[in-house]
């Protein structure tokens, strides 16, 4: 896949997995990066489908209406990335948090959903419930810290809350942290999952 690594300052801290929002690139996070976790090492990821010629992690089949089918196809694609780059990088790949952003925040999601030990931790700016219906591996002690807007159009509250709950019904650790600016991604939501990230993995 597509990528930037960046080696960190402190090998104590989660490397972050970086997965941007729909038409976004792997420099998109960069900043987010550097303010949440100035010393982790950073694999920021590009999204290998494109829907209007803007990448994306997986397809969907309108608007807030997912590609089942892709998704699990590519949730175990960037899985399977992680075991491969974290033998190129050298990388603890059972020390990694997800940050992702709307797509991105999907896909995030998705791993925690599918694959028991495939993040130690995720930061999911506006994310949605990735998949209904199934069992969710056991997430007894990892934290999760979900961003979300009172007034997303695209992601509306009770979607926040049922992801919450899924999550933690899994022994998942969740924080949300709510704002008021729709769909947007906010500099104080950024500031807020840095002191979470903080408390919790540093």
């Amino acid at each position: 896949m597509k990528h930037i690594f960046q080696k960190g300052s402190n090998s104590e801290a989660p490397l972050l997995l970086l997965l941007h929002g729909t038409g976004g690139t792997e420099t998109d996070l960069l900043p987010l990066a550097e303010m949440v976790s100035p010393g982790s090492s950073v694999l920021s990821v590009r999204g290998n489908v494109l829907e209007n010629g803007m990448p994306r992690f997986f397809r969907r089949l309108a608007e807030g209406i997912f590609d089942e089918e892709d998704l699990i196809y590519r949730t175990k694609e960037l899985y399977d990335y992680l075991e491969l780059a974290s033998k190129e990088y050298g990388f603890d790949k059972s020390k990694v948090v997800a940050l992702g952003y709307s797509n991105g925040a999907n896909i995030a999601a998705s791993l925690m959903f599918h694959y028991e030990g495939a993040l130690k931790g995720a930061i999911l700016h506006h994310p949605m419930v990735p998949r209904r219906g199934i069992t969710l591996p056991v997430l007894s002690g990892r934290p999760v810290f979900i961003a979300a807007g009172k007034n997303d159009p695209i992601c509306p509250a009770q979607e926040t809350n049922e992801l919450n709950q899924l999550l933690a019904q899994a022994g998942a650790e969740v924080d949300i942290h709510w704002e008021n600016y729709g769909h947007q991604l906010t500099r104080s939501e950024v500031e807020a999952a840095g002191s979470w990230f903080n408390k919790n993995f540093l």
